[in-house]
């Protein structure tokens, strides 16, 4: 038998039935556990956006303090967040994306309340080189959008790389394209967001 033609064959089946059931059980019985990590992922970095410091990196703790500061709405389908103070809005978690160098790059912008200052920046997923697109992703980079102001972007350009006059945001070196990509989707996402909420 193992010399005729459909012994191969059958062997093949049979190996990547058992593999196809072996993925498709672990698929099953860890997609709880990874949806709940990639939840824990998200608020982390929500947190992150509004400046609201957690005492560690246990779900747990990360969840408490969303729970205690954060609220969430849906928007044409997208998930707002915004935080309050004394039951007024103080400020919004916008999703932002766009094309980057070598896939699509989406995060968060955080913007205040009166639509004038950016409140932090974090990137939920992008693609980018490590070491040099991918530093987008670094605090260095991010922490420079904390407080940027709004109120002086004409017609949606909010960003500006430096040396270019009136220059806000230094870009990140040897990763030109993805500086500018981000510097792209930002300016044109907070300008439609703010556009939106002020109903022009």
């Amino acid at each position: 038998m193992k010399k005729s033609f459909s012994y191969p064959i059958l062997f093949m089946a049979v190996i990547t039935a058992i593999f196809t059931f072996v993925l498709a059980f672990l698929n099953y019985s860890t997609a709880d556990k990874i949806a709940f990590l990639q939840d824990t992922e998200l608020k982390r970095k929500i947190l992150y956006v509004f400046d609201i410091p957690i005492p560690s990196e246990n779900p747990e703790d990360i969840a408490k303090v969303f729970d205690e500061n954060v609220e969430e709405e849906i928007v044409d389908g997208e998930r707002i967040f915004f935080v309050k103070e004394d039951d007024e809005v103080k400020g919004y978690a916008v999703p932002v994306g766009g094309p980057g160098l070598w896939g699509g790059i989406e995060g968060y912008v955080g913007i205040s309340a009166d639509f004038t200052h950016i409140l932090g920046l974090d990137f939920t997923e992008h693609s980018e080189t490590p070491g040099l697109g991918g530093r987008i992703s670094e605090d260095e980079y991010k922490e420079q959008f904390r407080d940027l102001d709004l109120s002086q972007g004409q017609d949606g350009n909010y960003i500006i790389y430096r040396p270019a006059p009136g220059g806000n945001i230094d870009a990140i070196t040897g990763a030109t394209l993805t500086s500018k990509s981000v510097s792209n989707f930002l300016n044109e996402d907070i300008y439609r967001f703010i556009m939106e909420r002020k109903g022009e």
